[in-house]
């Protein structure tokens, strides 16, 4: 049986020098099949309609013959306060409900959330996963997958990952794995492969990103271009049974003209 053909994408959120259009054309051009659509792409700060800014972009999309790979939320469930979990709670229920299906996809990005006095992090666990717990109901019936990320300071640890989902306990909860975020937080290297090996069974979406260092001595790089075990990240994926996208994200300083991004479309291409 032929292998099937990886799913080769890229990020919007921090894609450097480009408008809207000009990135589709960009990621056309390159060779990028899918895009992680970003909230703000479908409702920023100044759409009133988000789902008829939906429309348009998934218009803009199809046109190019891109797909969404994943929509990311930008939502925080650090959160102990019933108000404010309420309110990010129907927040995420009209991304998940109104606008993914709209965009065309059925993985959003999601984030642990944020660090505040008002959360300790003998908390972030508990709030987390009860955040996450009040979506399961909404997002089963819907086949809509949440993919937390290893992002910021609070959900960069795979071992805490792993016992929010258990806590939770549906498999349409799991991981946005991005390859260079535990590094940035501070994990070595051989932590950090752990972190692949314990994290693979839960990935629904992909990051691919390299570089060196940590924290202020961070430096990013191309795809191959870093320190990061990436081949085997990769294993770990294939070993489960991945079949998500394989969605690049670049930091290092090759922006111009989208130079690095280009570097690590080749990179994927040759090694998944």
């Amino acid at each position: 049986m032929a292998k099937a053909k990886a799913k080769i994408g890229v990020i919007h959120y921090n894609f450097p020098g480009f408008d809207w259009i000009q990135f589709l054309d960009y990621c056309a051009r390159t060779g990028f099949e899918y895009i992680e659509v970003a909230i703000g792409d479908v409702w920023g700060k100044e759409v009133t309609d988000p789902v008829a800014k939906a429309k348009e972009v998934r218009k803009q999309m199809d046109d190019r013959g891109i797909k969404a790979g994943c929509l990311s939320a930008g939502n925080d469930f650090v959160l102990l306060d019933e108000a404010a979990i309420a309110a990010q709670i129907e927040r995420m229920k009209r991304i998940c409900l109104d606008l993914a299906p709209v965009v065309g996809t059925d993985v959003i990005r999601t984030e642990g959330g944020w660090k505040k006095d008002a959360v300790p992090p003998e908390k972030y666990e508990e709030a987390i996963a009860g955040c996450l717990r009040r979506c399961v109901p909404f997002i089963e019936p819907a086949g809509i997958k949440l993919a937390v990320d290893n992002h910021g300071h609070v959900t960069n640890d795979a071992d805490l990952q792993v016992r929010i989902f258990r806590a939770v306990g549906s498999p349409n909860v799991g991981a946005n794995l991005d390859t260079m975020n535990y590094r940035w937080a501070g994990h070595d290297l051989a932590t950090i492969d752990r972190y692949y090996e314990l994290i693979a069974p839960y990935v629904f979406h992909t990051h691919m990103k390299d570089g060196t260092g940590s924290l202020a001595n961070y430096k990013g790089a191309a795809l191959g271009e870093g320190e990061i075990h990436l081949h085997h990240a990769i294993a770990c994926l294939r070993k489960v049974g991945y079949d998500g996208v394989w969605c690049a994200e670049y930091e290092g300083p090759e922006t111009a003209g989208g130079v690095g991004y280009a570097k690590c479309c080749a990179w994927l291409r040759a090694n998944v």
